[in-house]
């Protein structure tokens, strides 16, 4: 087997509650921060998944809690269309090899992420964004709660 984990239904892969450990890395000025709590992937009636995300998020040590919703709805081939939670596109997701890279342009920044899947309980995004204001890293890995 390769160096990626191939996923031949994205949908049934990510369903179920995993664990969150996300760094964030501000390449510019240097500052360092992490997220850390759970992602719960629930099934809704279209077929998708609803993504709800929430921890706490320590920045400069100040720690908040944080939250985010986001969709997963089927896409062609075992794929999955990711949208915000109020249905503006996000980016496409195909882990068929188990790796996949997703641009997502948002006004002057471009956000670009990399996902890869290791095996059946772990995975990872790795997004770059950059912009006139912005030069981040944001590396997050996901590990299956049993």
């Amino acid at each position: 087997m390769g160096e990626f984990w191939p996923v031949p239904d994205v949908l049934a892969y990510l369903a179920g509650r995993w664990r969150v450990a996300r760094s964030v890395r501000d390449l510019a000025g240097g500052e360092q921060g992490e997220f850390s709590g759970t992602t719960v992937f629930a099934p809704e009636e279209d077929g998708g998944l609803l993504h709800h995300e929430s921890g706490t998020f320590v920045w400069q040590g100040v720690a908040r809690p944080a939250e985010r919703t986001l969709r997963f709805l089927p896409g062609p081939g075992g794929t999955a269309d990711v949208r915000f939670a109020d249905g503006r596109p996000f980016h496409d997701l195909d882990l068929t090899s188990g790796r996949h890279v997703a641009d997502h342009p948002c006004a002057a920044d471009l956000y670009r992420g990399e996902f890869t899947v290791s095996d059946a309980d772990h995975w990872r995004t790795v997004w770059h964004v950059r912009g006139p204001a912005k030069d981040l890293v944001l590396r997050t890995d996901y590990a299956r709660e049993v």
